[in-house]
């Protein structure tokens, strides 16, 4: 059986994290949100907002964000991306695609200020023409942020429709505090996440990474099924 156009869609999907230079039009960028707020949403609370920044903006918080460095402003930990503690194979996962990554850009596992320099090009939304910050009000429940990661995903594909490149930056929450400063948002917003959108650089060594996905039958059961 052929793919469907999703099924294609989600398989073409991926990280990109490098980008060229041709601006993302906003009505693009309309289209996208839009898109991102149709995903399902409990109660219909539609939980999160996106702070959409390009040209100088972007540049003002980039430059934020790498000052906060400069000065080793601590990292917060608002909320729990990872396990505590981190189970062996999925540790076992996080290195691989780690060293998958660094491999792809020719830095070796031991070149420690390669990969601080590389980590860091987070905080320059990887140099893409389009930043979004990611907030959510701190009294939303956990299911909330359920809701805002199917709005994500509905962004990513969105995007990707539309023939853009982009990738999550789940980093960016360490510098909460010097996001919400930068933008002049309250002490209610909580920081997510960034997303970097811009056109794929395809030449780019870095875009041609991969992660691998699991098989169905090591994170699907069924039952009652003849």
């Amino acid at each position: 059986m052929s793919p469907s156009p999703l099924e294609k869609l989600l398989e073409e999907r991926h990280s990109v994290r490098a980008f060229t230079k041709e601006p993302v039009a906003r009505a693009d960028l309309e289209r996208m949100l839009r898109a991102a707020r149709r995903a399902p949403s409990g109660a219909n609370l539609q939980p999160g907002h996106f702070h959409v920044l390009t040209g100088k903006a972007l540049e003002q918080l980039s430059a934020a964000f790498a000052q906060a460095i400069a000065q080793d402003v601590p990292h917060v930990q608002e909320y729990s991306y990872f396990p505590n503690p981190m189970p062996a194979d999925r540790k076992a996962r996080q290195r691989a695609a780690g060293f998958a990554l660094y491999d792809a850009l020719g830095i070796d596992k031991r070149d420690l200020e390669g990969r601080r320099r590389q980590f860091e090009l987070n905080y320059r939304f990887f140099d893409a023409p389009v930043g979004i910050v990611v907030t959510i009000d701190r009294n939303m429940g956990a299911g909330c942020f359920i809701d805002l990661g199917m709005s994500l995903m509905a962004l990513f594909l969105a995007a990707k429709e539309l023939g853009y490149g982009a990738t999550g930056i789940g980093a960016l929450a360490n510098y909460g505090p010097t996001a919400l400063e930068a933008l002049g948002l309250g002490e209610d917003q909580l920081v997510v996440c960034g997303i970097a959108i811009g056109r794929e650089d395809t030449g780019h060594p870095v875009n041609g990474f991969r992660t691998e996905r699991d098989e169905l039958s090591t994170f699907a059961t069924f039952r009652g099924f003849d």
